[in-house]
């Protein structure tokens, strides 16, 4: 069965129903609307009787035959919707729903919700039978990268657009909290007329909603992005992160730029370390701009830097942890 991106979805849903979905993935906002969208497509299509079986707990997986094999009491037509909040059926949940795949119930949408899933999972046998027979919209996080063009188009939507330093902005104030991106989009939907909106406009209507992990710092600081990298380590000051934390995110980046240069110097690739260096993604495209920018002896002055940071945060050392944090982040950003 085909996957579909969140964006594609309404698409094919307007082509047709699917007997079987599957919504899955790390973004929770984008996972609500997919299935919000198959849930609304299932209503005008007549599927007027709705059952939900949420597997937590001590759940009774027979439920699931039971409903699959039972008959619609007020209507002909039935969404059936299997949430699964832990992403993990268990042996018993594992059978129930390969053999609901291979018999799946007359007359009925099923719509199969799961979180984010890990590669066993994502590699089981139920997981396997869920992909093959099932339309799969996958809810991945929007990245940096592509976060302007993702504001663009729900302002696009709602016949709205902004200038580019509004655009930047924007995505400034929002970056890592898609819902209060959503939410602030809305907004200036009601607040102003379609058209082109200014910074000016942006600047008073939008609040700073950003949401930062150390896991975007490392692509901030990788990327050689300064003001990102000062407003990302202040963002998760402010939010109450641990020092440690964000120390510890640091040094396991300097160490892989480190173990990437040796291994450079001994011939081997980016992509044939890619593995065993743990570089994905955007980290993988960043690494090498910013092994070229930083110099042997920058990585290692970082690296004893992150050993007197340490000793900071331990009490061991006078000073301000996140003070040398927030000068670390520049130096490596520089």
């Amino acid at each position: 069965m085909p996957q579909a991106s969140p964006e594609a979805l309404p698409g094919l849903l307007a082509r047709g129903l699917a007997p079987l979905y599957l919504v899955h993935g790390e973004e929770a906002l984008l996972a609500l609307e997919a299935a919000d969208a198959i849930r609304e497509a299932a209503r005008q299509a007549g599927y007027a009787e709705r059952e939900v079986l949420a597997a937590e707990g001590d759940f009774d997986w027979s439920q699931l035959a039971g409903a699959a094999d039972s008959l619609s009491l007020f209507a002909s037509l039935r969404l059936l919707e299997v949430r699964i909040p832990s992403g993990k059926p268990g042996a018993e949940g594992s059978e129930a729903l390969v053999r609901l795949v291979a018999h799946p119930p007359a007359d009925t949408v099923t719509l199969v919700t799961l979180p984010k899933l890990e590669r066993t999972q994502l590699s089981s046998k139920w997981f396997t039978a869920l992909e093959k027979g099932a339309v799969v919209v996958e809810a991945r996080p929007v990245s940096r990268t592509d976060l302007p063009a993702w504001v663009a188009r729900r302002l696009a939507a709602q016949k709205q657009s902004m200038t580019p330093e509004a655009l930047a902005f924007f995505v400034d104030r929002v970056e890592g909290n898609l819902l209060a991106a959503r939410q602030e989009i809305d907004k200036l939907g009601l607040l102003h007329p379609p058209g082109e909106l200014s910074l000016t406009t942006l600047a008073e209507a939008v609040a700073d909603v950003a949401r930062f992990d150390v896991f975007q710092l490392s692509e901030a600081w990788l990327a050689g992005d300064v003001p990102r990298t000062v407003r990302m380590i202040d963002g998760l000051a402010a939010e109450g992160e641990a020092p440690v934390l964000v120390l510890w995110a640091l040094t396991e980046e300097v160490r892989t730029l480190i173990r990437l240069r040796q291994g450079r110097k001994a011939g081997r690739t980016v992509r044939e370390m890619a593995r065993e260096l743990k570089l994905w993604g955007e980290k993988q495209r960043l690494a090498e701009p910013a092994l070229a920018r930083l110099g042997p002896r920058v990585l290692m002055e970082a690296w004893a830097e992150c050993a007197r940071i340490d000793r900071i945060i331990k009490g061991i050392e006078p000073g301000e942890a996140w003070f040398a944090l927030r000068a670390l982040g520049v130096r490596l950003a520089s």
